[in-house]
């Protein structure tokens, strides 16, 4: 069967996917892209230059995967005389409608964000299939888009939501978790350090980097003994909190930075004991997934994706419900002789793509052949 996967925003997690799901699939999928940058023209502009490409390559898939980022409707609308019949199946690796928009950003108070959540919308009603990466991000999906619709003076098309409920469903990312395995014997244990706390998250606004130094700062100055390395892509604009924590974190702090290899990247998961999490956007979680795979000990709130990731009976160890939880909780690992847990790997192993790549093939196979 041939699929041909439509991502206009191809960088980071969407380029892995991608990239990742071809490799993996017993299917011929052949990914039309477009640079990752420049989202808001991607989800204006993008349809148009992957319809040329779709065009003049001369492809005729089973199947379109399409993501998010691209305004569905438009490319059905320029490719029609060769996609008319073809299935479509829309993954959404985040949506519009309750992704925090950066503060920075000036369009939500001129009033011109909501026509990214429109294309959400618009094109999750024309799909065939509507593919969540977490049950979270499905729920929260449909819950926001009858707010959203009620925002408009008429014909406001609300029983349209039930539509797309219908045909919507999980499809959990698949992930390359097995590719941190093979640092596994390579990493020594050092004996007799300190605890080594974790940040590999994206330095951005939405992963509440206040909340996690803060608690850091709190435990310095208890006197509790610690290590820290933060990981994670900065960029030229990022919270003020990171350049206040490196000055007063600066005797813990044991690496500082993007890990420019997988293999720095691994080790550093691989070492770490502790995983505290403080996003307040996730529609799944990766960097935290990657982490609890290694057998770093997760602290998360109870929100988001996080709960699909640790099952109910051992969710009392690893949530919090408020900052001062998460910081009396800190304390406590901090102290203890063995934080890590390697058996932790089990929770989260059925992500990797051994697995998940069946899932997709077969669900993909049954949405070509209606």
């Amino acid at each position: 069967m041939k699929i041909a996967l439509l991502e206009p925003f191809m960088v980071g997690s969407h380029a892995t996917w991608a990239k990742d799901f071809a490799a993996h699939s017993r299917h011929q999928v052949e990914i039309l892209s477009l640079p990752g940058n420049h989202w808001k023209w991607r989800m204006h502009g993008g349809a148009v230059t992957l319809a040329h490409q779709f065009l003049d390559g001369g492809y005729r898939p089973d199947l379109l995967l399409a993501t998010d980022m691209l305004d569905l409707t438009s490319f059905l609308a320029l490719t029609r005389e060769v996609t008319a019949n073809i299935p479509v199946a829309l993954y959404m690796h985040e949506n519009q409608l309750s992704y925090p928009w950066s503060p920075t950003d000036v369009d939500p108070a001129l009033q011109r964000d909501a026509h990214y959540c429109f294309i959400n919308y618009i094109s999750a009603l024309t799909a065939d299939a509507v593919l969540f990466n977490s049950d979270y991000h499905r729920k929260d999906f449909l819950a926001e888009l009858p707010g959203f619709l009620n925002t408009f003076p008429d014909y406001k098309e609300v029983d349209s939501v039930d539509k797309i409920a219908e045909k919507s469903r999980t499809l959990h990312l698949g992930l390359d978790l097995h590719k941190f395995d093979r640092y596994r014997s390579i990493v020594q244990e050092q004996q007799s350090r300190s605890p080594l706390i974790l940040w590999n998250h994206r330095w951005e606004y939405d992963k509440n980097p206040d909340e996690f130094f803060h608690a850091l700062f709190t435990l310095q100055e208890r006197g509790i003994d610690f290590e820290l390395a933060v990981l994670g892509k900065s960029y030229r604009k990022q919270p003020g909190i990171f350049a206040e924590a490196r000055k007063r974190l600066e005797m813990q702090i044991v690496h500082w930075g993007y890990a420019e290899t997988f293999a720095d990247y691994a080790g550093w998961l691989l070492r770490a004991d502790i995983l505290p999490v403080t996003s307040v956007h996730d529609f799944f979680g990766i960097s935290v997934v990657e982490a609890i795979y290694c057998g770093c000990y997760p602290l998360l709130p109870k929100r988001m994706a996080y709960p699909e990731h640790i099952p109910e009976e051992l969710r009392d160890n690893h949530f919090y419900d408020n900052s001062d939880v998460l910081v009396e909780r800190l304390s406590q690992l901090c102290q203890q002789v063995e934080v890590r847990e390697e058996n932790l790997s089990s929770l989260v192993c059925q992500y990797d793509w051994c697995v998940q790549a069946q899932k997709y093939d077969d669900l993909f196979t049954v949405l070509a052949c209606r």
